[in-house]
């Protein structure tokens, strides 16, 4: 174990068997060069956080000056539906309608596209696919009308209603596809300059889209990768050790599900150390998605042998558990290192002491030699 940090020496893992929103983008502001243009466009990806639209928390998709959301039965103002919620077997056609709504005082123009969705890899928030990613999923179904092929203008205080159709592929897999729908404004709303870089940022919301293929449901979740780094203060005790629990979760089935977790964590002798009981994580984890999760222990142990436990569950599904454990060994390295530099520094002096006792001892009998003669 290094100063400062311990590793988890084995993990042993044992398993069983998302949302409309809300979304802000960046995008590269395309230069007339090819070469700058294409750095232009890949800096501004890496900047979004692997190229991903962040969500807002459940509701109808609105960033306060448009708003995307299901389009409203005929004579209703708003709509009752947040999301899109569809089911459709292999195969089949369906249509329906989105609306974009613009709350401003000027005229707004949008790229209007149909996307997938997907977790963020750290923290695991909805997300859904830029406007420079092709879908694969259920994106990939929808077709919308023929005038957002490039730009629809809405104007102040107005709407424009967008249909569209789902066709279900015939070989598509039973579960749930998830998606969206997203206006992106056309206008670059401020630039950030990295070197010779210019990334313009633009803005986006998206309403959530979700399709059920009929057929056989499999729940899966699946904690893996549990590991554990810490920190110990120089004067043990004194201050508490910190810590930090990492793990990942998998949803290996084919239906979006909301994970619930507890930990927990046995010292020697199964004593008790930290015991965090079930709790919702409020977010959806899509089906095929991995997710990296941290959990701060600001009080962990100064010195002790210990197992932390990670157990996870799913909302709806009860049955739906997994768990997975490490273990690892607290050393408070600084105070040790700190200890055997002091008892170092007690040996050498006992050393030199002993050294200079016997040359002293020496020089004594020289002296009373020569006296004698």
């Amino acid at each position: 174990m290094r100063p400062r940090s311990s590793t988890p020496s084995r993990s042993r893992s044992r398993s069983g068997t998302g949302t409309g929103t809300g979304t802000g983008t960046r995008s590269g502001a395309r230069r007339t060069g090819t070469r700058a243009s294409l750095r232009g466009l890949l800096l501004g990806l890496l900047l979004l956080g692997a190229g991903l639209l962040p969500a807002a928390p459940a509701a109808a998709a609105d960033n306060g000056t448009w708003g995307v959301f299901p389009t409203p039965a005929a004579g209703a103002a708003m709509t009752d539906r947040a999301y899109f919620f569809h089911q459709g077997a292999a195969g089949s056609t369906l249509s329906d309608s989105v609306t974009v709504l613009n709350s401003s005082d000027r005229e707004l123009t949008f790229r209007v596209f149909a996307t997938d969705a997907v977790n963020t890899p750290t923290g695991g928030a909805f997300a859904l696919l830029p406007v420079e990613t092709a879908p694969k999923d259920v994106g990939a179904w929808i077709t919308l009308a023929p005038e957002t092929a490039s730009t629809v203008t809405v104007p102040a205080k107005g709407r424009k209603d967008i249909p569209f159709t789902v066709r279900v592929p015939a070989d598509a897999t039973p579960g749930d596809h998830v998606g969206g729908i997203v206006a992106l404004g056309t206008a670059v709303e401020g630039v950030q300059q990295d070197g010779k870089v210019q990334v313009g940022v633009r803005r986006s919301v998206g309403a959530r889209l979700y399709f059920r293929v009929p057929g056989p449901v499999t729940p899966g979740l699946s904690v893996e990768d549990v590991r554990v780094s810490r920190s110990a203060p120089l004067l043990p005790w004194v201050q508490d050790a910190r810590a930090t629990v990492r793990y990942s979760l998998v949803n290996r089935g084919n239906v979006v599900v909301e994970p619930t977790v507890a930990i927990t964590a046995e010292g020697l002798f199964g004593r008790r150390v930290l015991d965090r009981p079930v709790r919702e994580l409020k977010l959806t984890l899509l089906p095929g998605q991995r997710i990296e999760l941290t959990e701060p222990w600001p009080d962990a142990p100064q010195s002790d042998r210990v197992t932390v436990r990670i157990t996870a569950g799913a909302a709806g599904h009860p049955d739906l558990v997994s768990r997975s454990e490490t273990d690892f060994v607290a050393v408070p390295w600084p105070a040790v290192g700190l200890l055997l530099i002091l008892a170092g520094a007690g040996i050498t002096v006992r050393v030199l002491r002993r050294r200079r006792r016997a040359e002293s001892e020496q020089d004594a009998s020289v002296l009373d030699l020569a006296g004698t003669r």
